[in-house]
């Protein structure tokens, strides 16, 4: 993942950052996932990761497709890729100047307790408005809040959240 190195990075930091202030600012269960999204003009791409914790989404998989599902040691590693895809693709819907656009999966990958899901759009856009319909694990958790970072060229970064059952969360630029 070479040139999404700094990407990735940088999405991994802010998650141990806002999990760490969710986890001071509540005494009982929560439920979060992050979801990073970078406006990379000079790779002409639009970078999307989703880190949600693995037995949360194992969990969901489980349930919508009717299958066992094991993301840290699955049979066929192609076909977790293809079931998370139709799972975010489902649940994440990005709306960039009014357009909604599709997202393609590049990868995903384990860490302890979590899993980073890769995916991009290639296009060259400049947002003015962005719309984002998060649902990710909302028929599953009830109480799950999703948090959303949106960074245009390194540098104009705006962040909220949307908590079950609210949907979508709109940033200006």
């Amino acid at each position: 993942m070479g040139r999404n190195g700094n990407f990735i990075r940088t999405a991994k930091m802010w998650f141990v950052c806002a999990i760490g202030l969710l986890l001071c600012s509540f005494m009982h269960p929560y439920f979060v996932s992050t979801t990073e999204i970078n406006f990379n003009s000079a790779g002409k791409t639009i970078e999307i990761t989703c880190r949600m914790f693995t037995d949360n989404i194992e969990d969901a998989l489980e349930k919508k497709y009717k299958k066992g599902i094991d993301i840290l040691h699955p049979k066929d590693k192609k076909e977790v890729e293809k079931l998370l895809h139709e799972y975010i693709n489902d649940h994440l819907k990005i709306k960039i100047n009014g357009q909604v656009y599709a997202m393609e999966i590049i990868g995903f990958e384990k860490e302890e307790d979590a899993i980073w899901t890769y995916l991009e759009i290639k296009k060259d856009l400049l947002p003015k408005k962005v719309s984002i319909e998060n649902t990710l694990l909302y028929e599953h958790l009830p109480k799950q809040v999703n948090m959303v970072h949106v960074t245009v060229n390194g540098a104009n970064r705006q962040s909220s959240k949307v908590t079950n059952p609210d949907e979508e969360i709109n940033f200006n630029f």
